[in-house]
C-alpha cells in the first residue's frame, strides 16, 4: 500500500458517515424572526444550517453539550455540526430575547 491508496481510504471514510446525518435549517430575519423549518427529535449527529439573514441579529442555540451561534454582525449561511442529546434545547437572538424557539430531543 502507497500513500496514495491510504489517503483515498481516508478521504472516502470522511466521507461515508455524512450520508445518512440529517439536515436541519434555521432562519434568523428579516425583521424579528427567528425559527427552524423542521425541529430535530433523535439524538445523534445533525448538520445544522442557519440563514442569518440580518445584521442586527443572530442565531444561538443552547442544551446538552451544545453551543454553537452565529454572529450578530453577519449575514450569511452558516453551518453548524452538533451531536444532540437527550433533553431541550432552546434558539433565541441573544440582542432580542423575546425571538426564540426550542426543541425536545427523545
Amino acid at each position: 500500500m502507497n500513500i496514495s491508496d491510504t489517503k483515498a481510504t481516508l478521504s472516502f471514510s470522511d466521507r461515508s458517515p455524512s450520508i445518512d446525518m440529517p439536515i436541519y435549517k434555521g432562519t434568523v430575519g428579516p425583521g424579528f424572526t427567528i425559527s427552524m423549518a423542521s425541529k430535530p427529535t433523535k439524538a445523534g449527529t445533525s448538520k445544522l444550517v442557519i440563514a442569518d439573514k440580518a445584521s442586527d441579529h443572530n442565531f444561538h442555540l443552547t442544551g446538552p453539550g451544545v453551543n454553537v451561534k452565529t454572529s450578530v454582525a453577519a449575514v450569511g449561511v452558516k453551518t453548524f455540526t452538533v451531536n444532540l442529546k437527550k433533553g431541550t434545547y432552546k434558539f433565541v437572538c441573544d440582542p432580542h430575547l423575546f425571538m426564540k424557539g426550542s426543541f425536545t430531543v427523545k
